[in-house]
């Protein structure tokens, strides 16, 4: 019995057992050949149709539209959701709100990284001014419930 790298002594190999027997178990029809079906995912639209039907649908085959030279800088515009706000407000502006309540602070979302305000979460009920390119409906209504403001810089 080989257990974790240890050689066994040959009278305990498996082909001993078969000496004698034409097929060694591998059967006289199919016999044990190196690739019989081709290697890697050979044949997938010929011997193995079936197979790539039932298990991998749509693996062949293109979907959309082609979009040539694809620079990816118009798409960026990555959100931040109003819970997240007053997470980016710095300690010493939360200082002086903590202090005066007529004070709101002034939140640029861009310099923390975002580009839009999205409306999941709550707001306290707290004034605070938001500059961002993009906003949401949703957003800027919580925004402004709270008594604050959104300015929109390019």
């Amino acid at each position: 019995m080989a257990a974790l790298g240890v050689l066994e002594p040959t009278r305990f190999s498996h082909s001993r057992k078969k000496r004698g027997h034409v097929s060694a178990g591998h059967g006289r029809i199919g016999k044990h050949r190196k690739h019989s079906g081709g290697r890697g995912l050979a044949g997938g639209q010929h011997h193995h149709r079936i197979h790539m039907d039932k298990y991998h649908p749509g693996y062949f085959g293109k979907v959309g539209m082609r979009y040539f030279h694809k620079t990816h800088n118009k798409f960026w515009r990555p959100a931040v959701n109003v819970d997240k706000l007053w997470t980016l407000v710095d300690a010493e502006s939360r200082a002086k709100v903590a202090e005066n309540k007529e004070l709101a602070p002034v939140v640029d979302v861009l310099q923390s990284g975002y580009a839009k305000v999205l409306a999941n979460g709550r707001l306290p009920k707290r004034p605070i001014i938001v500059k961002t390119r993009f906003v949401s409906r949703n957003a800027e209504k919580k925004i402004k419930a709270s008594g604050g403001a959104v300015v929109l810089a390019a």
